[in-house]
């Protein structure tokens, strides 16, 4: 029997500290919901517990509030469940059910016999890339239907198969347009914050490792008119970068390499290079070897900037230690890492003066840079 199978006394708790057995006693809990000055306390905690209890839930109707793209009707104005429901596919009774769903995660409110959007709606649709995620769960939640097969390693996880097969060149055109799109509208939040908190209008040339389709150096190039701009990854999802740059108009000042960290040497001739959502997809081992790639095209006091999602620096935060850290776990080939660990990979691959740059929101990335000496 395994310690996860081992019975126990039902609605009683042993052993643990004082504080943690009053506060897991249910003769406790039931005291202090009856306490007028505590209840609030007890409403709360339970509010919170029921959250993570039905999180996938929540999750799922979220997916279907995207997928039936509810609140970007509701942006042309209020309506009712009949009218949200036709041409769904969806009648209005379990509209309905959809539509207060949606109310109390906080997306729509109720107005009159109908809907309108909610604050929170219409955040969510300004956050570039976001409804790709939330289209993109399925995939991870079949991964994680039995978690504890997962951190097992007994899982053939679908997100394993995935990646490799688009980012080798593999994937069949829609594939690789369905990725390179949810990289792109990523890509824009990652560069709208990671240029908020780094300046690069002073170099000559960035190059871009592992820049998809062009959306960082896109946005870099509309906001520094001086550096030239270099892209580096595969053919696959690097094939839209020059039409992206021949729309911006400064095409003259980009130059696209198609190969692999892996297998190719990176281009010389930058003396800034930035890495956005690329080291976590991997192992520390292939990590080392690309940035002493990096370290190598570098010429001396050149930058590296290192932008993605990270372990909470102080103490576990939900986006990295939770959400980015089981997304790695199923791909199988990387991990969300603190910032305390790139930079200690930053450091053994050479780099100097490494500095934590932060993030106003750790839900799209942190920064990190160092320079080679």
């Amino acid at each position: 029997m395994t310690a996860t199978d081992a019975p126990g006394p039902v609605g009683s708790v042993r052993r643990g500290p004082l504080w943690a057995r009053l506060v897991a006693s249910p003769a406790v809990q039931a005291w202090v919901a009856r306490t007028p000055i505590l209840r609030r306390l007890a409403r709360r905690d339970g509010d919170a517990l029921m959250d993570l209890v039905a999180g996938f839930v929540h999750s799922q109707a979220l997916l279907a509030v995207v997928e039936l793209r509810l609140l970007h009707r509701l942006m042309d104005g209020p309506a009712d469940a009949g009218v949200l429901a036709s041409g769904t596919g969806v009648d209005a009774r379990r509209m309905t059910l959809l539509c207060d769903a949606a109310c109390a995660l906080g997306l729509m409110a109720r107005r009159g016999g109908g809907y309108r959007i909610a604050r929170r709606g219409a955040a969510l649709l300004g956050v570039p890339g976001l409804e790709g995620m939330i289209r993109h769960h399925p995939v991870l939640y079949g991964d994680m239907a039995d978690p504890v097969a997962l951190l097992r390693g007994e899982v053939d996880t679908a997100l394993a198969r995935f990646w490799p097969y688009v980012l080798g060149g593999g994937a069949e055109p829609a594939d690789a347009a369905r990725y390179s799109r949810l990289m792109s509208d990523s890509q824009t939040l990652v560069a709208q914050e990671t240029l908020a908190r780094v300046d690069l209008s002073g170099a000559a040339e960035v190059l871009d490792v592992g820049g998809g389709t062009g959306a960082f150096l896109a946005a870099l190039g509309e906001r520094a008119p001086g550096p030239r701009l270099h892209l580096f990854d595969l053919p696959a999802v690097a094939a839209g970068a020059a039409a992206r740059f021949r729309v911006a108009g400064f095409g003259h000042r980009v130059r696209v390499t198609t190969g692999s960290f892996r297998d190719d040497p990176l281009p010389r001739g930058a003396d800034a290079v930035t890495l956005n959502r690329v080291l976590y997809d991997h192992a520390d081992d292939t990590v080392a070897a690309l940035l002493g790639k990096v370290r190598d095209a570098l010429p001396s006091g050149g930058t590296v900037v290192v932008s993605e999602p990270m372990t909470g620096p102080r103490r576990p935060e939900r986006a990295g230690d939770v959400y980015f850290a089981f997304y790695t776990l199923a791909m199988g080939t990387g991990r969300a890492r603190s910032p305390q660990a790139v930079g200690d990979l930053l450091r053994d691959a050479g780099f100097g003066d490494v500095r934590d740059r932060g993030t106003s929101r750790p839900f799209v990335t942190r920064i990190l840079t160092a320079r080679r000496p």
